[in-house]
């Protein structure tokens, strides 16, 4: 489960002086010294009680003025930082089932009862309320290849909450948890690690049920520009996909240049063809996801 950090402190700062202080900081997740002056800095600005409130009031009150698309508020995730070196600030708001937006939206729409992992390390600290509750498991990501339905091996730790001033570590490709809504409305306070290699390795959503990884989660932007070029049918686009899933070192890319150009295919024998080919490219997870997509070539004819 993630890691309990003991950062005791009666300290309070401001957002501003949390954020500077960041910055020169640097958090490595991987460095002992590095992640405790980070929690440090994440427990003086827990121990701010008023700076969010006051926050939001003033997000309120200039409503009118704010530029809409360019804003960092949501329905659930607040950023309070842009990224400074390699982290940010976020707030987190967890409704619980009798807050309104819950019984109108659903669990799914705050993520709760969706088992998964994080392709990113953050610090967390339980802000307001009793704090969202979870189930907790560990695996070793490298043991597994990725593609849907594969058996993974999960170890169960403990079901908890992330109780207000609770401070935590999860550790990227390591730490499992299915959330469940709080007792009452909570918030929770994120620093989070940001790694410029991150998007290319997959975080995965699982079924806890059967022990298996369900599905990919984190689509990367590349992917969804190459689905586009494909899909507008240039030569040139084709011409770079057809290299990318021949060579490219991310297999999830080099999946989404197969998926691209199989959907531009009107005939299932050269889908199947393409699936064929890619079902020998060289990569387990390719190969996995190229026999499924086969079988409902198959399945539909």
């Amino acid at each position: 489960m993630p890691r309990v950090i003991e950062a005791a402190s009666n300290e309070s700062a401001s957002l501003d002086e949390v954020i500077d202080r960041l910055s020169d900081i640097r958090l490595d997740p991987h460095c002992e010294q590095r992640t405790q002056m980070a929690a440090h800095e994440l427990r003086k600005l827990n121990n701010n009680r008023t700076f969010l409130g006051d926050m939001l009031i003033d997000q309120i009150k200039q409503r009118h003025r704010d530029a809409g698309l360019q804003s960092g508020y949501g329905p659930q995730a607040i950023v309070l930082s842009p990224v400074r070196g390699n982290t940010f600030l976020r707030a987190n708001i967890w409704p619980s089932e009798s807050d309104l937006c819950f019984q109108t939206s659903g669990a799914k729409s705050f993520v709760y009862g969706v088992p998964h992992d994080h392709n990113f390390s953050f610090l967390t600290s339980g802000y307001l309320g009793p704090g969202y509750r979870s189930d907790y498991y560990e695996y070793d990501y490298s043991a597994h290849h990725g593609f849907p339905g594969e058996a993974a091996k999960l170890t169960f730790v403990e079901r908890s909450a992330l109780s207000q001033g609770k401070l935590m570590l999860y550790r990227a490709h390591r730490d499992i948890h299915s959330q469940l809504p709080p007792e009452s409305l909570s918030v929770s306070l994120n620093i989070m690690h940001v790694d410029p290699a991150q998007d290319w390795y997959d975080q995965y959503g699982f079924d806890l049920e059967q022990q298996r990884i369900e599905r990919v989660v984190s689509p990367n932007s590349t992917e969804a520009f190459l689905r586009v070029a494909v899909a507008t049918g240039s030569d040139e686009a084709h011409d770079f996909a057809e290299w990318v899933g021949d060579h490219h070192p991310s297999e999830r890319l080099r999946q989404a240049s197969y998926e691209a150009r199989s959907l531009q295919l009107a005939d299932a024998s050269a889908r199947d063809a393409m699936w064929r080919k890619a079902e020998s490219a060289g990569s387990r997870m390719l190969s996995e996801v190229a026999k499924q997509k086969r079988a409902e070539l198959v399945g539909a004819a």
